[in-house]
């Protein structure tokens, strides 16, 4: 997709070529909604809030950056504003939103252990700070550089550094209790 064309095509008026910009990247922004705000916040509603935010925003997109590092701070920025919003966060482990990993009859008791692990996994990320959790995310299941990391989240690489340092030594601590 020639992003420049499709963008000045939308902003001329031809708003139907914006569909191909949710095509794109529909399902990566969900999965950033889902990996930063976990069961806790409603991915659909919070991927099409970055979707509407970013429609309003495509006229101050100035290409100084690639539109996916755009999104992806839009998508960061909407997802910390809800977790703001909203201050009943589940830690509950029990979350019937958490997905359950798949097992086979023969291993089921192996797919429990890996279900629980997983789970307490997740919990601990959840309780993260917004930043350090972002942060994390965007390195370990996004595999974002740390000059990327800086770009979405308007910090400095070092700044990036020192959260992805301080999240792994928090879920470690987290973990280590959870034992």
């Amino acid at each position: 997709m020639n992003e420049e064309a499709v963008i000045s095509d939308i902003l001329a008026g031809n708003v139907n070529r914006y569909e191909e910009i949710v095509r794109e990247y529909q399902d990566i922004v969900a999965n950033l909604c889902f990996k930063i705000g976990g069961p806790r916040i409603d991915v659909q509603e919070m991927t099409q809030q970055v979707f509407v935010e970013l429609y309003s925003a495509l006229p101050r997109f100035k290409f100084q950056s690639k539109l996916s590092t755009f999104i992806y701070r839009l998508t960061v920025n909407v997802v910390c504003k809800e977790i703001k919003h909203n201050s009943r966060w589940l830690t509950s482990q029990d979350d019937p939103n958490t997905p359950e990993v798949a097992s086979d009859d023969n291993n089921v008791e192996q797919a429990i252990v890996q279900d629980e692990r997983y789970r307490t996994l997740y919990a601990a990320i959840g309780r993260l700070h917004t930043e350090q959790r972002t942060a994390l995310v965007l390195y370990t299941f996004n595999d974002f550089s740390y000059n990327d990391i800086a770009d979405v989240m308007q910090c400095t690489v070092a700044k990036v550094e020192s959260l992805i340092f301080r999240a792994r030594k928090n879920l470690k601590k987290m973990l280590s209790n959870e034992v």
